[in-house]
Order: C-alpha cells, then sequence, then structure tokens
C-alpha cells in the first residue's frame, strides 16, 4: 500500500496519477482498467482540488492499495462535507446543449469503478473506490 500526503492542486494531479500507474504496472494490470481507474483517480483528485477547500489548496491524502486482483484508491480531505455519489446522475440521453451543466466526472466513476463508498468521518471526507481485475 502506499499513501500520499499532498497539497489538492491542479500541479498534484500528476503525482497521483503516476503513483497509481506505478502501482498497476508493479502487478501486471493492463490498458483499459488502468486507463479507467486513471480517469477516475483523475476525476476524484480534480474535484477536491477545486472545490474541498472552496478554491484554497490544502492538504489532501490518498492511499493506494493494488495487486494482481484489485486496485483500492482512498481520497481523503478535511474540506466541506460532500456526498459525490448523491450527485444525480446525468441524462446521457440528452445532447451536451440539453443537458445540465457537472456531473459526468462522478457519473463516469460509477461506471468505470467497480465499488464507490463515500463516508464523512473525523472531519474528513472519505471516498474509496474498487476496481476488481477483469
Amino acid at each position: 500500500m502506499k499513501e500520499l500526503a499532498l497539497m489538492a492542486s491542479d500541479e498534484a494531479l500528476y503525482t497521483v496519477l503516476d503513483a497509481i500507474r506505478d502501482a498497476l504496472s508493479e502487478h501486471g494490470w493492463e490498458d483499459e482498467p488502468t486507463t479507467q481507474i486513471l480517469i477516475s483517480a483523475e476525476e476524484i483528485f480534480v474535484n477536491i482540488a477545486h472545490y474541498a477547500y472552496g478554491g484554497e489548496s490544502k492538504e489532501a491524502w490518498v492511499k493506494i492499495d493494488a495487486d494482481e486482483n484489485r486496485c483500492i484508491l482512498e481520497f481523503r480531505d478535511k474540506g466541506k462535507p460532500y456526498n459525490p455519489l448523491l450527485k444525480e446522475d446525468p441524462d446521457i440521453t440528452l445532447s451536451a446543449d440539453e443537458r445540465e451543466i457537472g456531473g459526468l466526472g462522478i457519473f463516469m466513476v460509477k461506471e468505470f469503478m467497480d465499488r464507490e463508498d463515500y463516508r464523512f468521518e473525523d472531519g474528513q471526507n472519505i471516498f474509496t473506490v474498487e476496481k476488481k481485475r477483469p
């Protein structure tokens, strides 16, 4: 398991993605599931960076637990409580012009990952996702 403590910023995203990519590579993960995990991680971390602290860059934590069979990512921040899983899924049958702005990122996370969980505990948002190897 690898744990990162870093600033919730767009610049730190690359550190997160590199660490996840390295962990998956160590265990022989293939392209498609790796891409789905990386897209999900990017959506989650960017949301923390942009919204958790009202635009300020403060600390966030990411745990990466990967092996040959599954990858579990845990994202933590001390921002305002927010459960992204409560966001209504966008109507993807509508054109981009007809759809409301927002919600597509978390929708992709729910589509790509096998399990998503949110809790607010000890003053922290804790968002966990899991992908099982196909």
